[in-house]
């Protein structure tokens, strides 16, 4: 099987730089996720030669974007981005805690696995978004997701985490603008976007609010 390349691992590095502890905990994590993506398609096998750049990287960009939060809860997060990463990342501040919320069995007892081998701040809930949202949103300050949904569904349902004050940080492509066009027919947002540093053609859209408009009364 392709494994990450090193020379990938130098360059994600270099673009989201982290304390060797943290590099650590990613490397063993980088490490089960190839053991485990032999029998399950955590990511897609065309990505894995560029995995720290395409997987890593991406999803340590947002936690300069987050200032210095410690409650963070990840969205559908599949493979580990990026939950698993963040909660890496955040593993050095105190209290910190990162709950990563996907309804495959399968992929989270991979994510329960990555976080006890790497020792990450991290709780994995086996649910599905809409049933376990409203119940952990209180004091949440970031909710993330990357290639969950299109926009309007996104906002929808990452709102119990906004309506009680977070910001949602969520990694889009270029056609962002188009999403927001389309959200703001049912939606009152306070965004900002910016460049993906890993990907030309990324964005990295930054809510700080979102509030569904009221239906028209006849």
């Amino acid at each position: 099987m392709i494994t990450a390349d090193s020379d990938d691992r130098r360059r994600a590095l270099a673009l989201t730089p982290v304390s060797r502890e943290t590099e650590d905990r990613l490397v063993a994590i980088v490490a089960l996720l190839e053991k485990w993506q032999r029998t399950i398609n955590l990511v897609a096998p065309g990505t894995l030669p560029k995995l720290w750049t395409r997987h890593i990287a991406d999803s340590l960009q947002l936690v300069p974007l987050a200032g210095e939060v410690t409650r963070w809860v990840d969205l559908g997060s599949g493979g580990g981005f990026p939950g698993l990463v963040v909660a890496a990342a955040l593993a050095e501040r105190a209290d910190a805690d990162v709950t990563l919320v996907e309804s495959d069995s399968r992929k989270a007892a991979f994510l329960r696995e990555a976080a006890r081998i790497a020792e990450l701040p991290a709780t994995v809930l086996p649910m599905r978004i809409e049933q376990v949202a409203p119940k952990i949103a209180a004091g949440v300050e970031i909710v993330s997701a990357r290639a969950l949904a299109p926009l309007p569904k996104l906002l929808e349902l990452s709102f119990p985490f906004l309506e009680q004050g977070a910001r949602g940080l969520f990694l889009k492509g270029q056609d962002v603008d188009n999403e927001l066009t389309e959200s703001s027919k049912s939606w009152r947002i306070d965004a900002r976007i910016t460049e993906s540093l890993t990907d030309p053609g990324g964005r990295i859209l930054m809510v700080n609010r979102a509030e569904p408009l009221t239906p028209a009364k006849d």
